[in-house]
């Protein structure tokens, strides 16, 4: 087609110069139209280059020929990368979006390790503003010796714990540290919280030690015990004394075998269902428990014990009824166990507002400190270590009133004031309560 134009443009000019005046008009007239030509398709290619220039701010002109084939090739050519530019961008938006709903902190630093980029997580881990510290070194924002030489090292597979950006004595939070090159010099640096894991890791080695100590001193004792029955005689009432020494070390044994059988079965089993439990049974059953305890830990005393369990209210529990009678059980024995002699201790039920019901353990006991009521309910934890001991008990029971608390939906809830007695209280939701007809109540 552009042959044909440029033909028909000399052959025209030339055929009337010819007519004209001749060969001398032929040649200027093919002379001028190829002049002609020329002119306008520069004018086309100025047009195209102008439009070229900026090609985002305004469509292809209107042009001609091969000129127009071109405009509109690179005209497309811009569409299809533009298009291509914003699926690129809305990919790389989703990919942010996802790195910063990760629960792990990522940051990108250069090869000179300035931060590029960073999500949320590892802002709150290390305090970095994503604005204000982008492209400042990592090296002058986390302040750590280990990081800084994990820093150095370009290990990847290593990894360094540091303190987070929220971490206390009371309340620490360790975080674990890794870098992963990519690629021209390029690292990927990830932060992970730990705390948890470091937390779980210390309970295990002081759950081990503290049950091994728990066992190794009766153990020690009956073996005592034992070597001496073995290798002197004794008299009938010396040997009777033994023995029952050597009974009470076994029966604090088999009381801190079944409390932690106990523990191993809540943390394992299925979630309690919806049967319902016979609370009259139950409550009268601890009772007995825990006159027989006071009678036994004060056999002589005098005034002895006030156990005052009050009248139970017209409403059915629903749940596990063994680990209810396990949690109840541990709550007014253990008040039993630290209230002296001639003090008192109040069990009663009431209903919450909420359409709960609450199970409260009042004594006149020495109180506790307000530093340890946290962590009363932590396995083996004693506030008085001679004084646990010498009451018998095995350090577990409220941590498992604690486990029964939170399987049925409750909590287990902790008041006291030094010198001024406790109050222990077994809080359960309103869905563990089942109200009872008049015909059926206790």
């Amino acid at each position: 087609m552009r042959i044909l134009v440029f033909v028909l443009v000399q052959a025209v000019p030339g055929l009337l110069g010819w007519l004209w005046q001749g060969w001398p008009g032929a040649a200027a007239g093919v002379a001028g139209g190829s002049v002609a030509l020329l002119a306008l398709d520069a004018w086309h290619g100025r047009r195209f280059m102008r439009w070229l220039r900026a090609p985002e701010s305004s469509p292809p002109p209107a042009l001609r020929g091969l000129w127009r084939e071109a405009a509109h090739r690179v005209a497309r050519a811009l569409r299809e990368e533009r298009e291509r530019g914003r699926e690129s961008a809305r990919r790389l938006d989703d990919f942010l979006a996802a790195i910063q709903a990760s629960p792990d902190g990522v940051i990108l630093l250069d090869a000179e390790g300035r931060i590029e980029w960073c999500n949320g997580m590892a802002s709150r881990h290390l305090g970095i503003d994503p604005r204000r510290d982008l492209l400042q070194h990592i090296g002058n924002l986390v302040r750590d010796p280990a990081f800084a030489a994990h820093l150095a090292g370009r290990d990847g597979t290593a990894e360094v714990a540091l303190a987070g950006r929220d971490h206390t004595p009371a309340q620490p939070v360790r975080l674990s540290v890794q870098m992963h090159p990519y690629g021209a010099g390029h690292r990927l640096m990830l932060s992970r919280d730990v705390t948890a894991l470091v937390q779980s890791d210390a309970m295990r080695r002081n759950f081990v030690a503290n049950v091994s100590h728990e066992l190794r001193t009766p153990l020690t004792v009956l073996a005592g015990f034992v070597e001496t029955m073995q290798s002197l005689p004794l008299a009938e009432d010396e040997r009777a004394r033994y023995l029952d020494l050597m009974a009470g070390q076994s029966a604090r044994m088999k009381a801190l075998i079944d409390d932690l059988l106990t523990l191993s079965r809540l943390e394992g089993s299925p979630p309690p269902g919806a049967d319902q439990a016979d609370l009259p049974a139950l409550m009268a059953q601890c009772e007995a428990e825990a006159r027989a305890l006071s009678n036994l830990l004060h056999p002589s005393a005098e005034p002895a014990q006030r156990l005052r369990f009050a009248e139970l209210p017209g409403f059915a529990l629903t749940g596990a009824a063994h680990e209810l009678r396990s949690a109840i059980s541990n709550l007014v024995n253990n008040a039993v166990r630290y209230t002296p002699a001639g003090g008192a201790i109040d069990v009663a039920w009431q209903r919450l507002p909420d359409g709960g019901a609450r199970l409260s353990v009042a004594d006149t006991g020495p109180g506790i400190a307000p530093e340890h009521l946290s962590r009363l309910s932590e396995r083996f934890y004693r506030v008085d270590h001679s004084r646990a001991r010498a009451s018998g008990g095995t350090g577990l029971g409220l941590a498992i009133v604690k486990h029964v608390a939170q399987r049925h939906g409750g909590e287990l809830q902790i008041s006291s004031v030094l010198g001024h007695g406790s109050c222990f209280a077994l809080a359960l939701p309103a869905q563990r309560v089942r109200e009872l007809n008049a015909a059926t109540a206790p």
